[in-house]
């Protein structure tokens, strides 16, 4: 039996349909669905993921999601943090069976992948964070980011988005704007700072030591929290969605 192939533009496209169909149906609704996991569910918080792209569980990275963290519950915000871990991680093959096959999530179930999307599907927005690795984010957290969005981009359609960088010296500008691609890509709503979203630090706990930063992802998290209460008051119509328009440059 011939596997039914489905192009990477034809998928993306067919998000974009969704999101159009979705929009016309919420009249004066939040732009944002709200959280359904049992926490909650019982205390009315909204929630973002924060997703760790270290390896390193405690990490600098790890530093700086605890103090978004810790501002977003100042602001009566909840948070959940994703580690991306060590285990390998998958990259995306454009095998299309996700969409053939109406999954909602990647054909492989080996890796992190379909947790962080069970989890995305849960939360209200996304800030994702990353060491830089010679100029660019993680190999895992753009394998994982790339198969979410093309898998599930319907979890991540809408939800305001951040990204933030750690490095030692340089390289933290182009993964900083790596990490945000694919939100604009997805109707995402970025969320910025006072800065650039950038903290340095080498070895652990270094981070800590760079109050400009650490002010940066505080600052960060004040402009989410915002945005997200925004959204809440459902006083206005979520953006008019026209009938996206491909042009192929390759004759």
């Amino acid at each position: 039996m011939e596997e039914k192939k489905v192009s990477r533009r034809a998928a993306i496209k067919a998000m974009g349909a969704a999101a159009v169909a979705a929009a016309a149906a919420v009249s004066g609704a939040g732009a944002v669905a709200s959280c359904t996991d049992d926490k909650t569910k019982e205390t009315g918080k909204m929630k973002v993921l924060l997703l760790n792209g270290s390896p390193r569980q405690d990490g600098n990275t790890a530093t700086i999601l605890r103090e978004i963290a810790g501002q977003l519950d100042k602001n009566g915000i909840g948070s959940e943090i994703f580690n991306i871990g060590s285990a390998p991680v998958r990259g995306c093959i454009a095998c299309g069976q996700c969409h053939a096959q109406g999954l909602g999530k990647c054909v492989f179930d080996d890796d992190v992948c379909n947790g962080l999307i069970a989890a995305m599907s849960e939360c209200d927005a996304l800030i994702v964070g990353s060491p830089v690795y010679y100029g660019t984010p993680t190999g895992q957290v753009l394998s994982v980011l790339q198969r979410m969005a093309y898998s599930a981009g319907s979890v991540m359609q809408g939800k305001p988005a951040a990204a933030f960088t750690v490095c030692r010296r340089g390289g933290a500008s182009a993964a900083f704007q790596t990490l945000q691609m694919p939100f604009q890509m997805l109707n995402m709503p970025i969320v910025t700072s006072q800065y650039w979203n950038i903290a340095y630090g080498s070895g652990k706990g270094e981070v800590a030591k760079d109050d400009e930063g650490l002010q940066t992802a505080r600052t960060l998290a004040e402009n989410m929290a915002y945005m997200l209460k925004q959204f809440a008051t459902g006083s206005a119509d979520g953006p008019r969605r026209e009938r996206w328009i491909t042009t192929n440059f390759i004759r």
